[in-house]
């Protein structure tokens, strides 16, 4: 929901800094809790809901090394009637506003976080609303510590306005500009003014100008921004100069911008690059609807491929045999699919059957790795996004088809082809998969099966017959006296 994404925005801050341990033998324990968290925007009223308020505990190192046993933390809700009403939530033991939650023994050095509340928005409230949630933290061998944080109203959701468009074709080395824009289509001001937290995955680098943002690390793939445009209600605006972005990594097939909107001003931990150039600013722009409620997105495909090729086989056994033939794709590059895999297709060669295509995943058998055409002579497609198709370590992967053969058939082959949307090598994506089928063994020939069978039948009633025979000759012998 667009309010979960101003908590992104709170500062951390310790509720409590107890003296550290320093080398003594003492537990001490510490909450990494949020000073001040947004629950909800005001224009979301009693349809938001929150389950993301943390409550970290710490142990401090100590030099015995010694946990924290038996840690127990009670939150204490009851400073938020009116601005926030409390849902169901089964982490923690709740009576009324006040919640236990059983953290156990906590190793020295190490950390716990529970999740107790779920904050659920109330009508009528108003930006800058607030409550107080206080903590308190007890271990059989520590000191007791406690906390609080200021739990606010936030307000108004600001949306991305109109479409970002897609970009394609972009080399590595190679720039490209995105111009976030906002709308905000709810009755309140963001009389503090608005931030815009920009994203950018592996692969790309955003550039770092403008004196009015923050960026993380020295190549980010983030960057905070702030802007003292108190936006009205029915307002619309956008940057007045893109933010740029580059390809860096040379095989990167693709990859994703995304921004959002914030009436919330808090940056974010990790931004403490600040550009160096003049500030980034925003110019209003017509009104309308938004397009993408909460931010903007932008795909992004460079003209790096994947290559694949396909790993095919001989089908090669008697008529009657069953035998196993690895199929499956080899990756060439340079990329690597980090998102659509693709997959391969399989048209097994006539005569044969496809009895089976077995796999093991975390150690579960399943017969079919492929899905089974519809119709006789279709396909069988292997989807390699699904967990059963790892690649190895020399970028193939296979499964074992089990052909069943028919009959012979002179000249019979089937196909593989491989389907990847980063391959742009079409030439070498299908090959063929061969039958070669010998005879059957004579046992397996009806010409002689059928004779065999009558005569070793015949063989067996005449002893049977001469047995029975034998008895009867017994049975009625003169008895000697």
């Amino acid at each position: 929901m667009p309010g979960l994404l101003l908590t992104l925005a709170a500062v951390l801050a310790t509720a409590q800094a107890p003296a550290t341990a320093d080398g003594s033998d003492r537990v001490v324990m510490r909450f990494e809790t949020e000073k001040t968290f947004v629950m909800y925007n005001a224009d979301e009223g009693a349809s938001a809901s929150n389950d993301d308020f943390h409550v970290p505990v710490f142990v401090e190192p100590s030099k015995g090394g010694t946990p924290a046993r038996d840690v127990r933390v009670v939150v204490d809700a009851s400073g938020l009637k009116g601005v926030a009403r409390l849902g169901n939530n089964d982490m923690c033991k709740a009576e009324g506003p006040v919640y236990t939650c059983e953290y156990g023994d906590l190793q020295n050095g190490d950390g716990e976080s529970y999740d107790p509340l779920v904050l659920l928005g109330v009508d009528g409230a108003e930006p800058g609303d607030s409550g107080t949630v206080t903590y308190t933290a007890t271990a059989d061998n520590a000191p007791t510590i406690t906390g609080t944080t200021r739990m606010t109203v936030g307000g108004p959701t600001l949306s991305a306005s109109g479409r970002d468009k897609d970009v394609s074709g972009l080399a590595p080395g190679k720039s490209a500009q995105v111009t976030p824009s906002l709308s905000n289509n709810t009755r309140f001001p963001a009389t503090k003014g608005v931030a815009l937290q920009v994203n950018v995955t592996e692969g790309l680098t955003l550039n770092t100008p403008y004196s009015n943002c923050y960026y993380a690390d020295q190549s980010p793939t983030s960057a905070w921004c702030t802007f003292r445009t108190a936006v009205a209600p029915g307002a619309a605006y956008r940057t007045r100069a893109p933010l740029t972005y580059t390809v860096t990594a040379p095989k990167t097939l693709s990859g994703e911008v995304t921004y959002t909107w914030s009436s919330a001003p808090h940056r974010p931990a990790g931004h403490t690059r600040r550009g160096t150039g003049a500030p980034l600013t925003l110019v209003r722009t017509a009104a309308h609807q938004a397009s993408d409620a909460g931010g903007g997105r932008v795909r992004v495909t460079t003209t790096v491929q994947a290559d694949y090729e396909p790993v095919t086989g001989t089908v090669r056994g008697r008529v009657g045999d069953t035998v196993g033939v690895k199929l499956g794709v080899r990756r060439l590059g340079p990329g690597n699919p980090n998102g659509d895999m693709g997959r391969f297709e399989v048209i097994p060669p006539e005569g044969t059957t496809v009895t089976s295509v077995p796999f093991s995943f975390e150690g579960d058998p399943g017969k079919w790795a492929c899905e089974r055409p519809a119709t006789s002579g279709g396909a069988f497609v292997c989807d390699l996004n699904r967990d059963m198709f790892w690649p190895g370590s020399d970028g193939t992967t296979t499964v074992e088809f089990r052909f069943r053969i028919d009959r012979r058939v002179p000249g019979a082959k089937g196909t593989i082809r491989v389907h990847n949307p980063f391959d742009r090598t079409p030439g070498n994506d299908l090959a063929v998969i061969p039958l070669k089928a010998s005879p059957a063994p004579p046992y397996r020939r009806p010409a002689v099966l059928v004779p065999t069978a009558v005569t070793v039948v015949a063989v067996l009633g005449g002893v049977v017959l001469y047995r029975r025979r034998g008895r009867r000759r017994v049975r009625y012998a003169p008895v000697a006296r």
